[in-house]
């Protein structure tokens, strides 16, 4: 469920009268985070590397009440629950999205997420959900990347998780990620709490 909310009676409401009518109103936080054991998980249980990380970001994301809330037209809203947005190559040669609900059970998500992703690639249509917060993510696996930075608008005003081609190392293996959020939404040292939560979520798969 979304619920429009008055921002003083919320933790947010400094940040919304400071930022939410700011130009440019999006903060982005880049984490080089070990992927060393969810390689080997994704290895051994051949899930894909993208949906368990998807995973983890929604499960590390579930702990935080800021993401639970945020910034829209002007209105700060509340919702009930979480998803996150994957985008893949369609068959037209373009891309298409699809949200999927997180709920704390991993076999649901990884069924709903083969079947999201694989229906959005052949139909060439989005899907979206409309009553669940949607952490956005984008991985640009086609090389290695130090820093992504998407486009900062008010149109787009949802988190956004980001990463290129993990990197092989001798002992381990790590991986660039930038975290791109409202200001309204969280603060810097809410963002940077959420990716050390973020790698704990890795480590403990």
């Amino acid at each position: 469920m979304k619920t429009a909310i008055d921002p003083q009676e919320t933790s947010r409401g400094d940040a919304f009268s400071l930022w939410m009518s700011s130009p440019m109103p999006m903060v982005t936080l880049v984490k080089t985070i070990d992927v060393t054991h969810a390689i080997k998980f994704d290895r051994k249980h051949a899930i894909g590397f993208n949906m368990l990380l998807c995973w983890c970001i929604a499960k590390a994301a579930s702990s935080f009440r800021e993401f639970y809330m945020l910034p829209e037209n002007g209105t700060l809203f509340r919702y009930d629950g979480l998803a996150v947005n994957v985008i893949v190559n369609n068959a037209k040669g373009g891309i298409s999205s699809c949200d999927i609900a997180y709920d704390g059970d991993f076999q649901a998500f990884a069924q709903d997420y083969l079947r999201l992703t694989r229906q959005a690639a052949l139909d060439c249509r989005s899907t979206f959900i409309e009553d669940r917060m949607v952490i956005g993510t984008s991985a640009m696996i086609q090389t290695e990347l130090d820093c992504i930075v998407n486009q900062y608008t008010d149109k787009f005003c949802n988190p956004m998780v980001m990463w290129g081609r993990y990197r092989k190392g001798w002992f381990r293996t790590t991986l660039p990620v930038s975290f791109q959020f409202h200001h309204v939404q969280m603060d810097g040292g809410h963002a940077a709490t959420f990716l050390e939560a973020l790698q704990r979520t890795l480590n403990a798969l």
